[in-house]
């Protein structure tokens, strides 16, 4: 991702993959191990480590290492998705692994923030409607699911359902401004501008 790039989010799609369980920390998302990398780059790797593979590096019987969801960006969840610390690793692990927006029950407050922040979209919807999904998407892997967050609606096969998000989250998306490190280097004529204008940057003299 372009650091500079104000990027506008109002529609995100793609084949999904459902990750059933409750109360899936972000211990359990990232182990805290990985979290001593300088950069966040290679987390996509670790997403969801210790559940997927044994000690050895063979893989275990997950949902994420099934051939049938290799390339699915739409990640649907069940209750509390994120609870547990407040590492930005999870989201970022999330996103490296090539997910693009979540669709669950509920998610743990500071996750939502770290998700927003990096532009990963979270929506929530009702529990009968979760289960459906998930259902479909274990029937129907390669089945687009389609997340408009300017109507707030969800889309799959013959399916449509409404979802919700919380308004200052869904504004930052949509008009771009969840990139704060963005907005900032698109102010920088301004920023110089006030600069020159600080005595205590331009040589004052006390």
């Amino acid at each position: 991702m372009n650091p500079t790039e104000i990027k506008k989010i109002s529609f995100v799609s793609g084949p999904g993959i459902p990750l059933k369980g409750n109360d899936l920390d972000t211990d359990r998302i990232i182990p805290a191990r990985y979290l001593k990398c300088v950069t966040f780059d290679k987390l996509g790797e670790y997403l969801f480590y210790d559940v997927r593979f044994n000690e050895n590096g063979s893989k275990k019987e997950h949902t994420l290492n099934e051939k049938k969801y290799e390339g699915a960006t739409i990640m649907v969840v069940n209750r509390n998705f994120g609870c547990g610390s407040s590492r930005e690793h999870a989201p970022q692990s999330l996103l490296r692994y090539g997910i693009k927006a979540l669709i669950g029950e509920s998610f743990a407050e500071i996750f939502s923030d770290n998700c927003t922040a990096l532009g990963l979209p979270l929506v929530t919807a009702k529990k009968e409607d979760i289960e459906n999904l998930m259902n479909f998407v274990e029937d129907d892997p390669v089945c687009e699911i389609k997340i408009d967050l300017e109507k707030l609606e969800v889309t799959y096969g013959d399916f449509s359902i409404l979802v919700q998000q919380p308004a200052q989250m869904r504004k930052a998306l949509i008009e771009g401004s969840w990139n704060s490190t963005g907005e900032l280097l698109s102010s920088l004529k301004e920023i110089h501008l006030v600069k020159s204008k600080l005595p205590y940057l331009n040589k004052f003299n006390f």
